[in-house]
């Protein structure tokens, strides 16, 4: 299984890397829709949906992501950037919300979701990703690049932290994997992440405790939304999201804490940085 996993991101990041660096703004904003595209294929079938309409909504989506693309292109940083449109603030806005008032208590209760409940939480998870990915990539290939690698980190550090030490369960009904120890492990490895690189690269976004706690903060997210999805994998009765990556399940099983840690990041940037004097 680790083999499977390890092959599997190697070649995603061969592939990652070179669209990241090299495919200018318009191509990548038409691959990242093609990839959220994919994910809402696969949230069709948390939502028990037959293969058709699967298909639709995968299709749906990515057309539609595709189709912002040509309306609001200087808010996605095509041909210039203005990132402020309306329009981003609310989704970001709606993700924010989501995240912090929602979903603690959907956790706490285990929500099933049908119909359009289901259509509108896949929106509010999709759709402000696909957007942050696109805005935080206009700021420069590095910088989106960075912000991935905290989500990674977190991911790796909670894994092997989890495997070595973990005794303690996080959320034992919802995903009996996950223990205490990996989610200490998952901060300490972004903290050391979170502090090398600035100072490698000589930038202070913020003070040292703002910053601690700023990190703290999207480790704290990025695993709520790893939990989201187990939880609603477990709800549907399936393992992973689909079986197109080896090792990895499907692109949700992928980005599930990035639906959270992106907008955020996103939302953080437009608060503090971008509008900033």
């Amino acid at each position: 299984m680790l083999k499977a996993r390890v092959i599997t991101a190697l070649v995603l990041l061969a592939l990652l890397l070179p669209s990241l660096f090299l495919l200018p703004q318009s191509g990548w904003a038409l691959l990242m829709a093609a990839v959220v595209g994919i994910a809402a294929w696969e949230w069709g079938g948390l939502l028990a949906w037959h293969s058709g309409a699967r298909l639709w909504l995968g299709g749906v989506v990515a057309l539609v992501c595709a189709a912002l693309s040509l309306f609001d292109p200087l808010a996605l940083g095509v041909g210039g950037f203005a990132p402020s449109a309306p329009w981003v603030w609310l989704a970001y806005l709606l993700s924010a919300a989501f995240w912090s008032l929602l979903v603690p208590f959907w956790l706490r209760a285990k929500w099933r979701l049908r119909g359009g409940s289901g259509l509108l939480v896949g929106a509010i998870l999709l759709f402000p990703t696909w957007l942050a990915m696109v805005q935080l990539r206009a700021l420069g290939p590095g910088v989106l690049l960075a912000v991935l690698a905290v989500v990674w980190v977190a991911d790796i550090a909670a894994y092997f932290a989890g495997r070595t030490f973990g005794k303690h369960k996080l959320a034992p009904n919802i995903s009996p994997g996950k223990t205490w120890e990996g989610a200490v492990g998952a901060v300490c490895g972004v903290l050391a992440y979170g502090f090398a690189v600035p100072a490698l690269v000589g930038v202070e976004l913020l003070p040292a405790p703002a910053w601690a706690l700023l990190l703290l903060a999207v480790t704290a997210v990025s695993i709520v939304g790893d939990l989201v999805e187990s939880m609603l994998k477990r709800l549907a009765g399936i393992k992973d999201s689909s079986n197109i990556l080896p090792g990895h399940g499907g692109v949700l099983d992928r980005i599930d804490s990035l639906t959270s840690t992106l907008p955020l990041a996103a939302l953080f940037w437009l608060l503090f940085i971008h509008t900033s004097p």
